[in-house]
């Protein structure tokens, strides 16, 4: 039988996609065929995966730390948060519809059936399977229906491994407070825990170890360290960017405005490991900064939304004067659809049907469709000459005049739009600066040689890194009897 485990969070952003990521590499590296899994995501940091479906990025990620082919069966549970309330439902895969936060409540259990057949399908002539919880399976007023956490580990017959983060303090209380409070049958299925983040000397928290034993009967399997190779990988979720505000200085300052339905935003992290780029997000009680060579508008789960919020934080004046002063400007997704002349939603797409002036840096106009695009895509740069490859997932036809200069030929296809003076440019293709010979073009540009840079093998790097790490950490008994 196939083998698996669960990682479940004491809370949100405890580490659990990095350490599910780390133990698939790990596993690899031991000759399994592992497999990642995560029963419902939240997220609008999509992928494309491999059989042509959404899944989140985090399972993207996973499966290439699995070294296997990505399918929607990892993640076939993906909600796209698009307003403060509502989200869009992917069901492996495909777009199923969109509900508010109580309608989805009384949802899952429908959805139920829809995991259980993808976990099935995952565990097929695996060796292991390794999923991830969402949230905290503490948060018992959403336990009735969860298909996350404990509602999907109880049904698969799945055991649990609870992870604490140390960092954010109150780790005896979370892990602790979580066995007291789960009904009997939930917390029958933790079979120990792991402590995550930790700084420091390790043995000054034995004592704390003890004390959790104490209260819980549970084993420790690992405290963790905090773990530098995570910096190197995509990140889960907008979370992140919340400590992603300051840069780090460099030749080339690079800025992102942080929109509220911001996607897909790991689309920047191969500029943010250029050494000479300063990759600053900008909040909005600051302005777009005046010695920024390139900005950055990266995709939205709603363009409309976000277009609205870019001009009340006032970046649309910041934005012209930076053109004017010469600087460039790359949209991606829905960042290309807001540089156009007017973004229109007939059939109510994003909302109430209506049709928005946008930011007016290129001659294009955008219209929202019903038909969703998602491919994974092969692509040329006719600006540098060098190939491309990335995914495109988005609403919307957009056409004009800018068309004729389309930096980007997808799948032998032109894609995109250009100003006359090729200094503002926008694209569907997500991945663009993942290619490091469009980089290394790109930033001749402004001077700056070399770019050597492999982006790829350098999150190869960052995976095999991380298995080492726990390899070392994590119970020697406890990984032998799991990867046998």
């Amino acid at each position: 039988m196939t083998r698996t485990i669960m990682l479940q969070g004491t809370g949100s952003d405890v580490g659990k996609t990095i350490l599910v990521a780390g133990l698939c590499r790990l596993a690899s590296n031991r000759g399994l065929n592992v497999a990642p899994f995560k029963p419902q995501n939240m997220s609008n940091n999509a992928a494309v995966s491999d059989d042509g479906g959404e899944i989140g990025r985090a399972q993207w990620l996973q499966a290439l730390a699995a070294r296997t082919p990505s399918t929607v069966h990892m993640n076939p549970v993906l909600l796209k948060p698009q307003s403060e309330t509502g989200s869009q439902i992917i069901v492996q895969g495909k777009v199923f519809g969109q509900a508010k936060g109580r309608d989805y409540q009384r949802l899952k259990p429908q959805l139920l059936g829809a995991v259980l057949e993808s976990f099935a399908t995952m565990g097929a002539g695996r060796d292991l399977v390794i999923v991830e919880g969402a949230g905290s399976p503490a948060e018992i007023n959403l336990r009735a229906g969860d298909i996350a956490n404990m509602g999907f580990a109880t049904r698969a017959g799945v055991p649990v491994v609870l992870v604490g983060d140390i960092d954010r303090g109150g780790v005896i209380a979370s892990l602790v407070g979580t066995h007291t409070i789960l009904p009997d049958e939930d917390r029958a299925q933790i079979v120990g825990y792991i402590i995550n983040k930790f700084r420091g000397d390790v043995t000054l928290f034995d004592d704390g170890l003890s004390a959790i034993n104490a209260f819980t009967g549970w084993p420790c399997f690992g405290v963790i360290p905090w773990l530098k190779a995570a910096a190197r990988l995509p990140a889960e979720d907008s979370v992140v960017l919340e400590r992603l505000v300051k840069g780090k200085g460099g030749a080339l300052k690079v800025a992102v405005p942080v929109l509220s339905r911001i996607a897909n935003f790991d689309d920047l992290d191969p500029l943010a490991a250029e050494p000479e780029v300063d990759l600053v997000y900008v909040r909005a009680d600051d302005p777009l900064p005046a010695d920024a060579g390139l900005v950055v508008l990266p995709g939205s789960k709603s363009t409309i939304a976000d277009l609205e919020e870019f001009r009340s934080n006032g970046w649309d004046r910041d934005l012209q004067m930076h053109v004017r002063r010469g600087g460039r400007v790359v949209g991606i997704c829905g960042g290309y659809q807001m540089l156009g002349r007017s973004v229109a939603d007939p059939l109510g797409l994003e909302g109430a049907p209506r049709k928005v002036d946008g930011l007016g840096l290129l001659d294009v106009e955008t219209v929202m469709a019903a038909e969703k695009t998602v491919r994974n895509s092969q692509a040329h740069s006719l600006e540098y000459d060098v190939p491309l490859s990335g995914y495109e997932i988005h609403l919307g036809l957009t056409e004009g005049v800018d068309t004729v200069r389309a930096p980007i030929v997808i799948d032998g296809r032109a894609d995109g739009a250009g100003s006359a003076d090729g200094r503002v440019i926008g694209t569907y293709l997500h991945g663009l600066f993942s290619s490091d010979a469009y980089r290394r073009k790109l930033l001749a540009g402004f001077g700056i040689e070399g770019g050597g840079l492999s982006y790829r093998g350098m999150v190869d790097d960052a995976l095999n890194e991380l298995a080492s790490e726990l390899e070392a950490r994590l119970s020697p008994e406890w990984l032998d009897q799991l990867m046998r």
